[in-house]
């Protein structure tokens, strides 16, 4: 399987995205978060863009492509279908219920069979969680010190469209609306980038 690895800090500070989804990564990135580069070009905007997202979620180039057709043959916006279907990936509604610090952590939870989707074992972080679906960590699993502080550390946190629940279960109500997903991120640019390859 294929997988996005590499410094997190360091892409972080690159594409002035907090893309490790690391609690602490903001302080240590320091000035490096946020910036704004003026010299770019329309299309290095894009581009800039298009490589945060996929950072921030993890996905590689083929795959977030696929993501893409999908979404500009939706229904809705091409940028908000995109987003929300990266945000309901196993993966990161892992990381989103307290149970992972991490995407990255989330994402080798899951592949090493840590994590029951309503009940039966899901080892593919990219699995789509569909409305309604209860997420939730394997009981061997819940004797981890590091699970068990994850997510007593996490409850507190919440999002509109996930329900944490005790017994390190979260559900996903409803399919999240864009404006709700934590990620500062200008979907239009992605648009632009890829549409021209689609049509």
């Amino acid at each position: 399987m294929a997988k996005m690895m590499g410094p997190r800090f360091k892409e972080a500070r690159r594409l002035g995205l907090n893309v490790s989804g690391h609690p602490k990564a903001e302080k240590r990135m320091g000035k490096g978060l946020g910036r704004e580069d003026k010299k770019l070009t329309e299309y290095g905007r894009q581009l800039l863009e298009k490589q945060r997202l996929r950072a921030y979620y993890g996905v590689m180039e083929k795959q977030f492509r696929i993501y893409f057709k999908k979404a500009y043959n939706a229904s809705e916006s091409t940028g908000d279908a995109l987003v929300k279907m990266l945000e309901t990936r196993l993966d990161n509604l892992v990381y989103r219920a307290g149970i992972a610090s991490s995407i990255r952590q989330a994402r080798q939870m899951v592949v090493h069979g840590h994590v029951l989707v309503n009940g039966k074992k899901v080892s593919i972080p990219s699995y789509q969680v569909s409305v309604g679906d209860e997420i939730e960590l394997r009981e061997k699993s819940r004797k981890n010190e590091m699970f068990k502080d994850n997510f007593e550390a996490n409850f507190s946190y919440s999002l509109p469209y996930i329900t944490k629940m005790d017994g390190f279960k979260a559900k996903l109500d409803r399919m999240p609306e864009r404006e709700e997903v934590p990620i500062e991120i200008t979907d239009s640019y992605i648009v632009e980038f890829y549409s021209r390859s689609v049509k």
